[in-house]
């Protein structure tokens, strides 16, 4: 929503700025889900995320952790300084709740971080 909201109100640089972190973003998407599809591993058991456990049963990588992550290189490439220092700290704090909450292993939040990194890398080299 927020992306939108940039894309409807903001100058063109930020619009521009929308459309590439909305693009990203599906990327990933789309690769973390080949990628759950193809390992298949069930998420942990506990009591939390129940509705994790029935509509997105597979836990490698962590989508959360991948995503956090990717934003946090592109607002460090991309976007101003404040955003950055918002989201550098945020990110990995993201990925620990995911195992805090019993609904990853540590293995998911760290391929799916490394996902995140390597996936925002490659779209600051990509789209400039």
């Amino acid at each position: 929503m927020g992306l939108a909201l940039v894309w409807w109100q903001g100058a063109a640089e930020w619009k521009l700025w929308a459309v590439r972190v909305l693009g990203s973003i599906a990327a990933l998407a789309v690769l973390v889900l080949v990628i759950k599809l193809g390992v298949h591993r069930r998420r942990p058991e506990g009591e939390w995320g129940a509705i994790y456990r029935s509509t997105d049963p597979h836990s490698f990588p962590s989508g959360h952790a991948a995503r956090a992550a990717l934003l946090a290189v592109l607002a460090a490439g991309w976007g101003p300084p404040w955003l950055a220092a918002v989201i550098l700290p945020w990110a990995p704090l993201v990925a620990v709740s995911r195992v805090a909450m019993g609904l990853h292993y540590l293995s998911d939040i760290l391929a799916g971080g490394a996902l995140g990194l390597l996936a925002g890398g490659l779209a600051l080299l990509v789209l400039g």
